[in-house]
């Protein structure tokens, strides 16, 4: 297997890094190479993150240039349309069915672009409704899960690889609602298509 390139982005709060962690562990459980670069913006809810997660039989570089992701998972619409020159010709674009106003945004600086949703769904993205998934799965916070189950649906690993994974990292409170949130972006993609 070639290396697959995935970049994950959001704006800090969204769960992105823990999201990238689960993919990397998964990945490393189904027997895969995987090198991991994170980019964080500012710590407070709103900054921009970005975690490429590469994994493949062997895996030379966590480097991805403009144009080289095979998947953006996107946890809002944004920052899907910020990072959307990082995917691949035919690659998949998952985008989180929300928009999240920075900063500039809400100081009056700047504003959050007009046809956000109409221009990802003209570029192919398949977008998921998380936060409701997460809220019926019993966590609001699992949106994050909701898009790795999403993804999931996307790519070749054992289910039990990522089930495995999401029960060892997430808090032992929360994993039936991070489980079921899971089943639920997996289900979701699985039934659109």
């Amino acid at each position: 297997m070639s290396a697959t390139t995935v970049l994950l982005c959001g704006v800090g709060g969204q769960g992105t890094i823990l999201a990238a962690d689960l993919l990397a562990r998964a990945a490393l459980a189904a027997g895969l190479d995987v090198k991991v670069s994170e980019i964080h913006g500012m710590a407070q809810r709103g900054g921009a993150v970005t975690t490429v997660v590469r994994f493949g039989d062997e895996v030379a570089s966590m480097v991805s240039d403009l144009g080289c992701a095979d998947i953006i998972v996107s946890f809002e619409t944004t920052e899907a349309l910020r990072n959307q020159a990082q995917l691949k010709a035919g690659g998949s674009l998952v985008v989180n069915d929300e928009a999240i106003k920075s900063l500039p945004v809400l100081t009056g600086k700047a504003q959050m672009p007009a046809r956000a949703r109409e221009d990802l769904v003209g570029l192919g993205a398949l977008l998921i409704p998380a936060e409701r998934l997460a809220r019926e799965a019993g966590n609001v916070k699992a949106s994050n899960v909701v898009l790795l189950g999403a993804l999931s649906a996307r790519l070749d690993f054992p289910v039990s690889a990522w089930e495995d994974t999401i029960s060892r990292r997430v808090p032992p409170k929360t994993v039936e609602a991070n489980l079921a949130a899971f089943a639920a972006g997996r289900a979701f993609v699985l039934n659109e298509a």
